[in-house]
């Protein structure tokens, strides 16, 4: 009976530690407005000269 438990347990760590942390509805942490502005930059969304300029505008 105790190799029972003993695999549970193993098996409920295993679960907890190997679940991929982008589970659906899970709290995430938002994206910060630079951090958008570095993605339409890598996507190709926007040129140099508009992500300097954007990102050199001060924030309110």
């Amino acid at each position: 009976m105790h190799l029972v438990w003993w695999f549970l347990w193993v098996c409920l760590l295993i679960w907890i530690f190997a679940t991929p942390y982008d589970i659906p509805g899970q709290r995430k942490r938002r994206d910060s407005p630079l951090d958008i502005l570095k993605k339409r930059f890598a996507a190709g969304e926007i040129t140099k000269d508009e992500y300097r300029e954007r990102k050199n505008i001060p924030g309110k």
